[in-house]
């Protein structure tokens, strides 16, 4: 009979991400920010009739397939898997803009996939890049879809800056233990602890 009573009892609320999210954030996190200094910051350097913009493009056209696959199966982990309760910075405007830039950040990753690729596509960059068959064109924005992933990737970069903002905010001036659901440790908290205490641990771990 207690055995029964046991397994009917209702689970603990977790208190992280499963570590297989948290790990696809972290990596995720790294891969993005890469892609976009390489598109921004060294691409646009260099010169279509260089030798060395093919081996910009390879890095950038193999990160961003990477990219979207991983942002796909994140998505699938984290509708299969328990995660911490939605987030409160005690200010309504504040949660609101926390729950739609969590979801542009799909918009924003996905937009700047599909656009890449459209893009690749027009330019026949498989080819050229990977095939070592035919010549670069001299100027990207010669595509109408050109403008289209400049636009996405200054969304993602302008997403990725109110992100940390928020993460710092959570850190410092709420001093909520925010980043701690996006750590290692124990997911579930204990059963047997009393009602105050249990109280005090999910507020310490809530975004």
């Amino acid at each position: 009979m207690a055995e029964v009573s046991k397994s009917a009892a209702p689970l603990a609320p977790v208190s992280r991400y499963h570590p297989t999210l948290v790990i696809m954030h972290w990596v995720l996190a790294v891969l993005i920010i890469a892609a976009l200094a390489l598109g921004a910051l060294v691409m646009v350097k260099i010169p279509n009739s260089d030798p060395m913009k093919l081996e910009a493009l390879r890095s950038h056209m193999t990160g961003g397939v990477l990219i979207v696959v991983l942002m796909l199966v994140r998505l699938l982990v984290r509708t299969r898997t328990k995660h911490p309760s939605t987030a409160s910075t005690g200010n309504p405007i504040l949660d609101r803009l926390a729950w739609a830039s969590h979801r542009m950040f799909y918009v924003a990753v996905l937009g700047m996939a599909g656009s890449g690729i459209f893009m690749a596509l027009q330019a026949d960059l498989p080819t050229i890049v990977f095939g070592g068959e035919g010549t670069l064109p001299a100027d990207f924005w010669v595509f109408p879809v050109r403008t289209v992933h400049y636009l996405f990737s200054r969304l993602l970069m302008a997403l990725i800056a109110l992100h940390i903002a928020g993460a710092l905010y959570h850190t410092f001036i709420l001093k909520d233990g925010l980043l701690r659901r996006m750590g290692f440790g124990k997911r579930r908290i204990d059963a047997v602890q009393s009602t105050p205490a249990l109280h005090r641990e999910v507020l310490e771990v809530q975004q």
